[in-house]
């Protein structure tokens, strides 16, 4: 089974009547910390708990030393995944507003704690279950307290002292989620610093969807990322963003277009910029 899965509007609805499902709302907005959960009290789908970027899929933030949104400790949150029902074997499905970014950090952090099948991304988000028609609920799920367990692969995970040991290798790419402008540095509204990390290529994450909202068909997300490996092994290919979330975008993207799971590095750009010895630059 592969280990990055779509599953449709109408195919979740059609799941939703057998029951075994952990369905996980993973709707956030950077601007605005409690728009997830109030939009989640508003309506959801039904069955869906409540998983929030910052309080859930990320750990404390220390001024200076990490970036905006830290990797979770490990045993916290495979308590909380527990918490949502999910056992070793049971079948999860993410879900946010539409784009995947939050819903593919909650897939890659399954993914690094050994959960690698069963584990699904509503294509087009709730953006897509509205226009299916498919209704919303205002009820709290039935939960029944999971089993995982889980361990974290920290082989999926390259440390800013690697990353920069690294830079300038032949066989690295590394690919930046975040929009041309920011990766240029023409803009930046949540970091103090502007730029990207030297050696680079901006692969802006909505880019591995269509106008639809949708995820590209693979053999267009294979040619995306096959030009960004320009003939370098997948195996050295390492994802960042702004702070480490829409990086998983980019990570469950390739694997849905059969690449091998990518590194990440968790911290990203808002990690990187704290040490004012690591280079920056600029540009394309």
């Amino acid at each position: 089974m592969p280990l990055a899965q779509l599953i449709s509007p109408q195919q979740l609805a059609e799941r939703q009547k057998t029951g075994a499902l952990v369905i996980l709302d993973c709707r956030f907005a950077l601007e605005d910390p409690d728009y997830g959960l109030c939009s989640y009290a508003e309506g959801h789908i039904e069955g869906a708990s409540f998983a929030d970027l910052e309080r859930d899929f990320s750990g404390p933030v220390t001024k200076g030393v990490t970036g905006r949104h830290p990797l979770p400790a490990p045993d916290t949150l495979v308590g909380q995944l527990r918490a949502w029902g999910v056992n070793g074997d049971s079948d999860v499905v993410l879900y946010d507003d539409g784009p995947g970014a939050f819903a593919a950090r909650g897939w890659w952090l399954l993914a690094w704690l050994g959960k690698r099948d069963g584990v699904f991304i509503l294509d087009g988000g709730l953006k897509a279950w509205h226009a299916a028609g498919l209704p919303l609920s205002l009820d709290a799920p039935v939960i029944e307290v999971g089993t995982f367990t889980g361990a974290p692969d920290n082989r999926l995970l390259l440390d800013a002292e690697h990353l920069q040991k690294r830079l300038g290798e032949p066989g690295l790419t590394l690919i930046d989620a975040r929009a041309q402008p920011r990766f240029r540095g023409d803009v930046e509204s949540l970091d103090p610093v502007a730029g990207h990390i030297p050696g680079a290529q901006c692969a802006a994450f909505n880019e591995n969807l269509g106008s639809d909202g949708r995820f590209l068909p693979v053999d267009q997300l294979k040619q995306r990322f096959a030009d960004k490996l320009d003939g370098r092994s997948a195996d050295e290919l390492v994802a960042y963003c702004g702070s480490g979330v829409t990086a998983c975008h980019n990570l469950f993207a390739l694997s849905l277009a059969g690449y091998p799971l990518g590194k990440l590095y968790a911290g990203s750009w808002s990690e990187w910029i704290t040490d004012p010895k690591r280079i920056v630059a600029t540009g394309d």
